[in-house]
């Protein structure tokens, strides 16, 4: 699922289908895939690097935080999303101390809803190794501020970047690269044997 993509005239989803002039319909987004992101808190100011197992029929999500050079008195978690069972399990990743968190917030899938409004088609790039992109929204008629934006490539259906806004501001902005379908090890989304004793609240990143 790398993003080395190309345009292909002629196989572009949704235009052929919809019609000149008529606007494209949600293209599908892979099911399964691993891959590397960073996420940009905007109430913080601060970027988190990490890799990434997503399995959407299962409703799981793992993240590895990276460590990039050394952080003085800062700790980095793995976290395993387990939607279909309401938890969050956030495990240090030196001393493998497990906290058991419920999940409150809903399945949100890396994915364009079906009823998501097509804002625009654009390049990403510059000329010989541009991808192309489309930009949708869960925006309605007459306006109506958004509070989600994603930007997929067009061959394939990609995430690329995705945007949440929550009370006319920005809160976070996520951007996907080096991504490959498919999961190299299940096992990722078994919480390791620590978590049997896992505590009942969040770990803080400070020493």
């Amino acid at each position: 699922m790398l993003l080395l993509l190309l345009l292909v005239l002629g196989s572009l989803r949704g235009w052929g289908a919809a019609g000149p002039g008529a606007s494209p319909a949600p293209c599908q987004a892979p099911q399964q895939w691993e891959g590397r992101t960073v996420a940009y808190d905007h109430t913080t100011g601060r970027n988190t690097r990490a890799a990434v197992s997503y399995d959407g029929p299962g409703q799981r999500v793992r993240l590895l935080e990276e460590r990039k050079g050394l952080i003085p008195c800062k700790k980095f978690f793995e976290y395993i999303f387990l939607y279909k069972d309401a938890v969050l399990f956030q495990i240090e990743q030196v001393t493998k101390l497990c906290s058991k968190i419920a999940l409150t917030e809903p399945w949100d899938p890396y994915d364009i809803p079906a009823n998501s409004t097509y804002e625009d088609q654009y390049y990403i790039g510059g000329p010989g190794d541009e991808i192309m992109v489309q930009e949708w929204s869960d925006r309605k008629p007459a306006r109506k501020l958004e509070s989600w934006v994603g930007v997929y490539t067009i061959k394939d259906c990609y995430p690329v970047q995705e945007t949440y806004t929550r009370n006319y501001s920005v809160t976070t902005s996520t951007r996907f690269f080096d991504l490959q379908l498919g999961i190299s090890d299940p096992s990722v989304f078994t919480p390791p044997s620590t978590c049997q004793e896992a505590q009942p609240r969040w770990m803080k990143d400070e020493c």
